[in-house]
């Protein structure tokens, strides 16, 4: 390999280096904390009902059984304001129905607590805290866009795409950070 070549080869090295130190750099904390709350997600249902409750098992899987979605909203709604508080939002984010278990999970928006009910009977069957959903929304950056009032997730979108982007920026450095040196000693070989 000509001497010019190797220099050039040495001089797009550093260069990789340098954006690689300077993007980890600048991106440190928030990578910190995507894995952070990326391995609490990977463990939340093997967390024994810490990140999520658990689903409990309702008395019918027949929906024909079932009582109304109306009538169940406001069993559910009746044991948040009786049993956690009375001046919490009842406002819906969903209503998860888990038919093969014969319960529903009403999850709110403004807060992190769920009620399980039996589907069939209307029967409480878990008060539970959903921890995993304000480390989803740490993870994902939305949390900011609910702090600061952004609406249609603009800061999400623009979060992932710089983490993204970082991650796949550091893929192809990181390669060429192990790989360019090898092949520069496999030519200086050859030689």
């Amino acid at each position: 390999m000509p001497n010019s070549q190797r220099k050039k080869q040495a001089q797009t090295l550093r260069t990789y280096r340098k954006v690689h130190r300077l993007t980890g750099a600048l991106l440190f904390v928030f990578f910190f904390i995507v894995a952070v709350t990326g391995i609490f997600l990977g463990w939340k249902k093997h967390s024994g009902g810490i990140l999520l409750p658990k689903s409990y098992k309702g008395s019918s899987i027949d929906l024909k059984t079932w009582q109304p979605l109306d009538t169940l909203n406001n069993i559910a709604t009746q044991i948040l304001k009786d049993s956690i508080d009375p001046n919490l939002s009842t406002e819906l984010s969903r209503i998860d129905v888990r038919k093969h278990k014969g319960m529903l999970k009403f999850i709110y928006s403004e807060h992190n607590w769920e009620i399980q009910l039996d589907g069939a009977t209307g029967a409480l069957l878990n008060i539970g805290r959903r921890h995993s959903d304000w480390i989803e929304n740490v993870h994902e950056g939305s949390i900011v866009d609910g702090m600061l009032g952004i609406s249609k997730g603009w800061f999400k979108l623009f979060y992932t795409t710089v983490m993204g982007g970082a991650l796949l920026l550091f893929t192809i450095t990181g390669f060429w950070l192990w790989y360019g040196p090898k092949r520069m000693r496999k030519e200086q070989r050859d030689r």
